[in-house]
């Protein structure tokens, strides 16, 4: 087992404390504060896009970009929620420049530091979630200062593994089916599994799905099907409302489908990741939550169906392929 340095534990918190930022201000503090109203926070995923475009073309060092953009989130978090179109704009730009730069620095770390890193953000997340939308402005606070004091201390070595590689279509889907299923559910007033006492369980099942991803090798197809599955699973276990399976499920499916994606995606360039961000940070996220303030949970499962057989199709072509060979 590799030995935990200071350089470790740095990226540990830098990766945890924004990732936890994300989820708790970016994704939900600010769209609840906004009464979900998609037209007042529009600036913000408008501003995401732009960030995550820029900060590729932007030739300064990627140490002085992080910085520079942690510091501008530092600066508006002391105004949260009170945002104007032109703050929500410049906080997008900054979360969406820091995604890829953050993703960029995974390829400094090794998989025990990606496993702590993602449950110690899931924990934070999960525990906090329930914290009053509007009254998050110190926890804001604090977890930006967090990631900014551990800037100062990341590993400059670059770990880069073989691992699989998912195609953006497939990513983009899996984060659509999670957005779709998670605006809808933090919503819904008959079950919320955040708000009604399953917060450990959650946790627990986090932890285990990042654990799972990153100790069993799956081959490429299965891992599609086992994610497609999954989430099969948590949306049937949301329609019949039964919120303690969903709160075993739906975690574990998160965690295990967010390491497949780092672990896809830690092996492009900043300029893909980048392009990637776009869609997967952002488009696909963004489509979720129209879905869940349209009411249109009820259409989501057809794409199940389409992508069962897009998977068998690709598992017969490749045993084809076997054969013949």
């Amino acid at each position: 087992m590799p030995k935990l340095t200071l350089n470790n534990f740095a990226l540990i918190f830098f990766i945890s404390a924004e990732l936890s930022y994300y989820l708790l201000i970016a994704q939900t503090g600010i769209v609840e504060s906004f009464a979900s109203d998609i037209y007042a926070i529009a600036p913000l995923p408008i501003g995401g896009v732009v960030g995550s475009i820029i900060i590729y073309f932007w030739k300064i060092t990627n140490e002085k970009k992080i910085f520079l953009f942690l510091t501008v989130q530092l600066l508006l978090s002391f105004f949260y929620p009170n945002f104007n179109n032109l703050m929500l704009f410049i906080l997008g730009i900054s979360v969406g420049a820091l995604a890829p730069l953050l993703i960029n620095e995974l390829k400094k770390a090794t998989f025990i530091d990606l496993g702590f890193a993602l449950a110690i953000s899931y924990s934070v997340g999960t525990a906090l979630f329930n914290y009053e939308a509007t009254q998050r402005g110190e926890i804001a606070i604090i977890l930006t200062l967090v990631t900014i004091v551990s800037t100062f201390f990341l590993p400059e070595k670059k770990i880069i593994s073989n691992n699989q590689e998912y195609s953006l279509f497939v990513m983009v889907l899996w984060i659509f089916l999670d957005s779709s299923l998670f605006e809808t559910l933090s919503r819904d007033v008959n079950i919320s599994i955040w708000r009604d006492g399953y917060s450990i369980e959650i946790v627990i099942f986090h932890i285990i799905g990042v654990i799972t991803a990153l100790n069993y090798k799956v081959e490429k197809n299965q891992n599609e099907l086992i994610v497609v599955t999954l989430f099969a699973l948590s949306y049937l276990f949301y329609f019949i409302q039964e919120a303690f399976i969903l709160s075993l499920i739906y975690p574990f499916v998160i965690s295990y489908y967010n390491v497949l994606i780092l672990k896809s995606i830690l092996q492009k360039d900043l300029k893909t990741i980048s392009i990637y961000m776009v869609f997967i940070g952002w488009t696909a996220s963004g489509l979720g939550l129209f879905v869940a303030l349209e009411n249109l949970i009820l259409f989501v499962p057809l794409l199940f169906l389409f992508s069962l057989i897009t998977i068998i199709i690709k598992q017969t072509s490749n045993t084809k392929e076997i054969h013949y060979a």
